[in-house]
């Protein structure tokens, strides 16, 4: 279990995660999910960056990940929620239809309460989401932007940014209001996981 920082987590979650690194490894040879030199570091890379996003989130009912590719965060996030007996409803965006086909066998197979949307953001309306999450899939003032569409009000926005989110943190409130908790990342001491609310347009 060592491979979660001290997270605590059961044998069945443990061997959950297990089946989905095996999952994304399968598929990764036939559609590009993750970098294929990541596989042998699926656990440190992705399944731990993932998990750390969980301890930063309250119990909701409605959790949006947006540019699911290959399931992380949302897929690890899921099977943690499964875990503590939460009934939070993952809704899971993707463009890439491969991709959505991926994400659908996961959520089957492990038995997850999740959907997935195969459209653009952009042409969605609003999911009005509790918590609103991304990795790796845009610039911070474009994440804000479609934070502002899908997450409501009240919500918290959960965004893993690497070395370089100071300066978006700075360029974007040139565009927006909001209230922005860094919080390090414990995957990569130069990374941060943003826990963003309160937006609005400047």
């Amino acid at each position: 279990m060592s491979a979660f920082e001290g997270e605590d987590v059961s044998r069945e979650t443990f061997d959950q995660l297990t089946q989905f690194a095996q999952l994304v490894e399968r598929w990764t040879a036939k559609i590009n999910l993750i970098s294929k030199p990541s596989v042998p570091h699926i656990w440190e890379r992705h399944i731990n960056d993932s998990v750390q996003l969980y301890r930063h989130a309250p119990q909701v009912n409605s959790w949006v990940d947006l540019g699911s590719g290959g399931g992380f965060p949302a897929i690890v996030l899921a099977i943690l929620s499964k875990q503590d007996g939460r009934d939070t409803k993952f809704t899971l965006v993707e463009s890439d239809q491969r991709k959505c086909v991926f994400l659908r066998t996961a959520i089957r197979e492990l038995g997850l309460n999740g959907e997935v949307i195969n459209k653009r953001i952009e042409e969605i309306p609003g999911l009005e989401a509790d918590i609103l999450s991304a990795r790796a899939l845009s610039d911070l003032s474009t994440l804000l932007g479609y934070a502002d569409l899908h997450l409501r009000k009240d919500g918290i926005a959960l965004f893993p940014k690497g070395e370089n989110w100071k300066t978006e943190d700075a360029d974007a409130k040139a565009l927006w209001h909001y209230t922005c908790e860094p919080i390090p990342s414990l995957t990569n001491p130069s990374a941060a996981v943003l826990r963003i609310k309160d937006i609005s347009h400047v």
